[in-house]
């Protein structure tokens, strides 16, 4: 017999937003049904019951934060040698307005 694929079904085989949130607080037991979740980020704090899809304030604990990153970060500067940027015609046309003004 083939499997059978059901659409918005409970998916099997995933784990928990929680798992990798920097804002939960895991209990494992030797079970897989000992697992007490508990979220520091709402006030009070929560207790989650179930396996979390989606969560509006996750934070991955495996991102760096911002300050973390800028203290990593390599500073680039630009090159100066860069050719400027314009027409020649202009700069040609103060030289010859130069040369004729040391002429008279």
């Amino acid at each position: 017999m083939g499997k059978i694929n059901i659409r918005g079904g409970t998916p099997h085989g995933w784990t928990s937003l929680c798992a990798t949130c920097s804002w939960a607080h895991m209990v494992t037991g030797f079970r897989d049904s000992e697992l007490v979740v508990i979220c520091m980020e709402v006030n009070p704090n929560l207790t989650v019951p179930f396996k979390v899809k989606d969560c509006t304030n996750y934070l991955d604990r495996n991102r760096p934060s911002y300050d973390a990153m800028t203290k990593l970060a390599i500073h680039v500067e630009p090159n100066s040698t860069l050719k400027p940027v314009g027409f020649r015609a202009k700069l040609e046309l103060v030289h010859e307005k130069e040369a004729e003004a040391l002429r008279d």
